[in-house]
C-alpha cells in the first residue's frame, strides 16, 4: 500500500493522517487469522461510504471496509431499512463506548470480534434416495465474515428492542464481548450452535 494518497482537493495526505470518523487510525490493526485476512478490508478511510461500487463485482464486498460492512448489516431490516446515516451515527457512537470502556483502537476490536465469532463448520442437506440428510461442511471465509457480523447485530438488535437501552451501548457490549471470546455474547452463542450441530452432524 502506498504511503500516500490524494485528498477530494487533491494535496497530498499520508495514510497516518487517514483516520476512521476522523478519530481511529488504521495503522497497526492486524488480523491474526490468516483464512480471514483476504475478506476483512482495513484500507484506511475517513467515511466508510463507497455507494455500492462492489455491487457488480464477484466477491467485491472483499474490498469494502469492515465498518462500512458493519453499517450495511444494521440497515438489514426493521426500522433502519435504507436509513445509513442512522446507522452510520449508531456505529460511530458504539465507538466511542468501545474506546470508553476498552482503551483500545475499535477497528481493533471489531476485527478480534469478527475473528472469534465466526463459524468455521456448519450443515447443509442433501437429499439421497428420497431422504434428506445433514452434513457437515467447512465455511468459507467469506460467509464466515458475513455470519459473524450478523450475528453481532441481530444480537445488538435483540438486547436494545423493548429495552431502555439505546441500540448503541447494545452494539459496544456485543462487540466487546465477542472480542474478549465472552459466552454471554449472541454472536459467540450462535457460532457455538452452529459448531456443535455441525459436529454431531458429522
Amino acid at each position: 500500500m502506498s504511503s500516500e494518497t490524494l485528498d477530494i482537493s487533491g494535496s497530498v495526505v499520508s495514510v497516518a493522517d487517514i483516520k476512521l470518523f476522523g478519530k481511529w487510525s488504521f495503522i497497526g490493526v492486524d488480523v491474526r487469522d490468516p483464512s480471514l485476512k483476504k475478506y476483512i478490508s482495513l484500507k484506511p478511510v475517513f467515511l466508510p461510504h463507497t455507494g455500492g461500487r462492489h455491487e457488480h463485482r464477484r466477491f467485491g464486498k472483499a474490498r469494502v471496509p469492515i465498518v462500512e460492512r458493519l453499517i450495511n448489516n444494521l440497515m438489514r431490516r426493521g426500522r433502519n431499512t435504507g436509513k445509513k446515516a442512522l446507522a452510520y451515527n449508531i456505529v460511530k457512537n458504539a465507538f466511542e463506548i468501545i474506546a470508553l470502556r476498552t482503551k483500545e483502537n475499535p477497528v481493533q476490536v471489531l476485527v478480534r470480534a469478527i475473528e472469534n465469532a465466526a463459524p468455521r463448520e456448519e450443515t447443509t442437506r442433501i437429499m439421497y434416495g428420497g431422504i434428506i440428510y445433514h452434513v457437515a461442511v467447512d465455511i468459507s471465509p467469506v460467509r464466515r465474515v458475513d455470519l459473524a457480523l450478523r450475528h453481532m447485530v441481530e444480537g445488538a438488535r435483540l438486547c436494545a428492542f423493548k429495552s431502555i437501552r439505546p441500540i448503541e451501548e447494545c452494539l459496544a457490549d456485543e462487540i466487546i464481548a465477542a472480542a474478549s471470546n465472552d459466552p454471554k455474547s449472541y454472536a459467540i452463542g450462535r457460532k457455538d450452535e452452529i459448531e456443535r450441530i455441525a459436529l454431531s452432524s458429522r
